[in-house]
C-alpha cells in the first residue's frame, strides 16, 4: 500500500513558479514510477510528466517541456515538479500517481496507475 500526499499548490501570476511535491509512504517507493497529472474545470485529466523508477528517464506532454522539471529522490520517497514560466493554461488540480515498473513509466490515458494522491490546486494569474 502506498499513500501519496501533494503539497506545494498555490496562487501565482503568469511568468511565475511553483514546486510541488508528492510525499510517498511505503518501503516501496522505488519500485513505482511516478506521474504528474492535471485536471482543469471542465476538462479531463491530462499527462503532464512522468519519472521512471529510478530517475533515469522523464518525460513530458508537449506543452510543458522545457517549463516543468520533474524529479524524484528515492530516498526520501518523494517526486518533485518545478513549474517555471507559468501561465494561466496551467491552472488545474495537480495529482501525482504511481504506476509500477513493470507497467512502463507512464500512460497518456492515466490507466496502469495504482495509487494517486488528493490533488493540490496551482492557479495562475494572468
Amino acid at each position: 500500500q502506498v499513500q501519496l500526499v501533494e503539497s506545494g499548490g498555490g496562487l501565482v501570476q503568469a511568468g511565475g513558479s511553483l514546486r510541488l511535491s508528492c510525499a510517498a509512504s511505503g518501503r516501496t517507493f522505488s519500485t513505482y514510477a511516478m506521474s504528474w497529472f492535471r485536471q482543469a474545470p471542465g476538462k479531463e485529466r491530462e499527462f503532464v510528466a512522468a519519472i521512471s523508477w529510478n530517475g533515469g528517464s522523464t518525460y513530458y506532454v508537449g506543452s510543458v517541456k522545457g517549463r516543468f522539471t520533474i524529479s524524484r529522490d528515492n530516498a526520501k520517497n518523494t517526486v518533485h515538479l518545478q513549474m517555471n514560466s507559468l501561465k494561466p493554461e496551467d491552472t488545474a488540480v495537480y495529482y501525482c500517481a504511481a504506476r509500477p515498473m513493470y507497467r512502463g513509466s507512464y500512460a497518456y490515458s492515466g490507466d496502469g496507475y495504482d495509487y494517486w494522491g488528493q490533488g493540490t490546486q496551482v492557479t495562475v494569474s494572468s
